[in-house]
């Protein structure tokens, strides 16, 4: 069996790629990676050369593929290796370049060994590990792993990191008001005061497919260069990536607006999935109390709910979600570091971290507003 390196997403035929990837998770898809790259957001330059990991079927096709980066540095990723890289570095180890198999800039979980043909998950575990050992890499990570690949990569002697996220689940309610009626009395009046502060005086906009223009685009990427600078310090993505998502994916978008007199004031975008919604930029230019809020949790729930979508994860970190009717849940990711010693330390740590992550979600579970035995 052979594993080969492509030269980026963009040089495998969409339909190939999508026959691996499926269609319920859309940042796997062909198209969102290929945007990254063809915007100028994903590059060498940027610290995110895209090397997929493939192999072919008898007929040369796609028949598994890892969505395969070079890192020069740990940005982007939500899942902190910086004090390994650190350790790795003063032992007089070269930590950077690693190998990252991952959705750049992008804290979702979904699978990341895309195959076609399910028999060769291990083949293409080997060929990432092939692939680190022959470039001498420090290290490989899969990061934000769906969680039935998770044996996979526990059989192939990988380790295993856990972390928290906040989703919201749809039990099936018909409207805001029932899911309301599952939180305790308390909880009901404090989220409907928090959504009737957020949008006095404003006007709540969802937009999707060609209902989405240029003109949006142009005040989402304000608003979005705000958030940036103030949590990364300078954007990840370039404005082009957002015109690109609009004219090819355009469908699988849900832009939900803010305005004031006509006037864009915030906005939070998500991606619509198989069967779930998921947030992902928010920003604004006017400070309004809640309103945060109001566009990504409570609007994300109604739309989650009159699409019948079963969830919304609405990105990393963030117990302020809490209160809003997010609970926590587990996120995986991955982890193959060849050198001995250095899977020890990592080891010896990440058990430790496993079990104080497992005593946070047990309290934090416990801080749900969901009424007691309801």
């Amino acid at each position: 069996m052979t594993a080969r390196i492509a030269d980026g997403v963009s040089s495998i035929l969409p339909g190939d790629w999508d026959a691996c990837a499926g269609g319920g998770n859309p940042f796997v898809s062909h198209a969102f990676l290929s945007i990254l790259e063809r915007s100028g957001s994903v590059s060498p330059r940027a610290g995110w050369q895209s090397l997929p990991i493939v192999i072919d079927d008898a007929e040369g096709r796609p028949a598994a593929i890892a969505p395969a980066y070079a890192k020069s540095h740990s940005q982007g990723e939500y899942v902190f290796d910086h004090a390994w890289a650190d350790a790795w570095e003063r032992a007089g180890g070269q930590y950077y370049p690693k190998l990252q198999v991952a959705v750049p800039f992008t804290p979702v979980p979904g699978a990341r060994l895309l195959l076609r043909d399910g028999a060769l998950a291990p083949a293409l575990i080997a060929g990432i590990e092939a692939v680190t050992d022959q470039n001498r890499l420090s290290s490989a990570h899969v990061t934000f792993l769906d969680q039935g690949q998770l044996p996979l990569f526990e059989a192939a002697g990988w380790l295993i990191r856990a972390g928290t996220q906040f989703h919201w689940a749809n039990e099936g309610y018909a409207g805001f008001d029932e899911f309301l009626g599952a939180l305790a009395s308390r909880k009901r009046k404090a989220i409907r005061k928090e959504r009737a502060a957020a949008v006095e005086g404003l006007t709540i906009r969802h937009l999707s497919g060609d209902a989405i223009t240029e003109a949006h685009w142009d005040a989402f990427w304000t608003f979005y260069q705000d958030t940036g600078s103030r949590k990364w310090g300078r954007p990840y993505l370039t404005r082009q990536f957002f015109s690109l998502l609009g004219e090819e994916m355009a469908d699988q978008l849900l832009l939900i607006l803010a305005e004031r007199d006509g006037v864009p004031i915030a906005g939070a975008l998500n991606l619509i999935g198989a069967d779930a919604l998921y947030g992902r930029y928010w920003g604004c230019t006017e400070e309004v109390p809640f309103l945060h809020f109001e566009l990504c949790y409570y609007q994300a729930i109604d739309a989650a709910i009159q699409r019948g979508l079963k969830r919304v994860e609405a990105g990393a970190q963030g117990e302020h979600k809490l209160a809003r009717g997010y609970a926590p849940v587990t996120t995986w990711s991955a982890h193959y570091l060849p050198d001995p010693g250095f899977r020890r330390a990592v080891a010896e740590y990440l058990e430790r971290e496993r079990e104080a992550i497992a005593e946070e979600q047990e309290y934090l579970g416990a801080l749900t507003p969901f009424r007691r035995g309801g």
